[in-house]
């Protein structure tokens, strides 16, 4: 997401090309706001309110909206450094030479990533509908994850039958599990992952009962667990 651009009002003629530095106080609310954001939507969930936000930050509700023109601005500023490891390891494990350690490379990261924040966690497993910086983070993040299932595939060391839509199953179950597990037992996710990166491998894979998801199940599906 592009930071908003803040000029200083001086009256003078200056080059268009040029921006003039964030004001401090400007500044300063919207790291307020971040922290406020990241507090809530680890406490209440991402749909947890905006004007909640805006009060604990300090300021007004059109000081938010200044900032953070929607929810999904506001959810790609709070988690923008997690999104941005997940973006890049995955393309350090398209670049791995090991095709298998890749694709858990990435599992891993993006698992573990969610299991030290519950908002991280919701964010992850609930493909909630985006537009604008928040949609294009997800396309990418998306397009990465399938090329490394492609990859795996013809590399022989994942089962065929494995599809994008199954990755996301993935994220729901670990999703619940870390939500009962934390704080309780917050490494509990790691045996659940590897148990399911077992069934995954290619010489594993046997005949499968059931198709996986559509598209269109897949949305049905994650809107009733958003509620």
């Amino acid at each position: 997401m592009r930071p908003p651009s803040v000029w200083y009002d001086t009256g003078m003629t200056r080059a268009p090309d040029i921006p003039r530095p964030v004001r401090s106080d400007s500044r300063r609310n919207r790291d307020a706001l971040l922290a406020a954001a990241r507090d809530a939507f680890a406490e209440h969930g991402l749909n947890a309110s905006l004007q909640h936000v805006a009060r604990a930050a300090g300021v007004a509700i059109g000081t938010l909206y200044r900032h953070f023109p929607t929810r999904d601005d506001l959810l790609v500023a709070v988690f923008a450094d997690k999104l941005r490891i997940v973006a890049d390891t995955g393309e350090r494990a398209l670049a791995h030479e090991d095709a298998w350690a890749g694709f858990v490379l990435f599992l891993e990261t993006l698992c573990a990533l969610q299991a030290e924040d519950l908002g991280f966690n919701e964010l992850a497993s609930m493909d909630r509908p985006a537009e604008g910086g928040a949609a294009e983070v997800r396309a990418r993040i998306h397009h990465i994850w399938r090329r490394l299932l492609t990859r795996a595939q013809e590399h022989g060391v994942l089962r065929q039958d494995l599809v994008l839509n199954d990755m996301f199953v993935l994220l729901w179950s670990h999703s619940r599990i870390i939500e009962a597990t934390y704080g309780v037992a917050p490494h509990a996710w790691r045996r659940h992952l590897h148990l399911m990166l077992d069934a995954y491998r290619a010489e594993r894979a046997h005949p499968l009962p059931a198709p996986a998801l559509t598209d269109a199940e897949m949305r049905l599906a994650t809107a009733r667990l958003g509620g």
